[in-house]
């Protein structure tokens, strides 16, 4: 089983299409090991964005993140990081497959509703970031 971490941006929330969203997730076979509903600030989402910082889009992104209350998830399943970039798409909705979380719900390349790991190994880092070892559940524990 791998681990992925989703965040459901401000975009998403505002909408109100969390419920939408998770949704979908879950029907692709996703554990929800946990989530909770943050609002990042522009440090915290610098941070967590640092990677991106040297490109032209990093504060617009950080100002976008930070402009409103976001859901990180932190999700399993085999082959997690791969299935759930398919299922949300392209980054830019105008490109992503037709059925895919970003064709359907996003704006644009900016807003589009979902971050996604983009490799095992971020996606454990990027989970460590939102959530301690305590806030892993998993649902088949009593």
């Amino acid at each position: 089983m791998e681990l992925t971490l989703a965040i459901l941006k401000p975009d998403c929330v505002g909408a109100n299409k969390i419920g939408k969203v998770v949704e979908r997730i879950e029907a692709a076979g996703y554990q929800i090991l946990s989530m909770k509903m943050v609002r990042l600030t522009k440090e915290t989402a610098g941070e967590f964005y640092a990677v991106h910082n040297e490109r032209p889009f990093f504060t617009d992104l950080v100002q976008f993140m930070s402009s409103g209350k976001c859901v990180p998830m932190a999700l399993t399943k085999k082959n997690a990081v791969a299935d759930f970039r398919k299922l949300i798409g392209a980054t830019d909705p105008a490109e992503a497959d037709q059925g895919t979380i970003r064709r359907d719900f996003a704006e644009s390349k900016q807003n589009n509703i979902v971050h996604g790991s983009d490799s095992v190994a971020n996606g454990k880092l990027e989970i460590g970031f939102f959530f301690s070892e305590k806030e892993l559940v998993e649902n088949n524990l009593a």
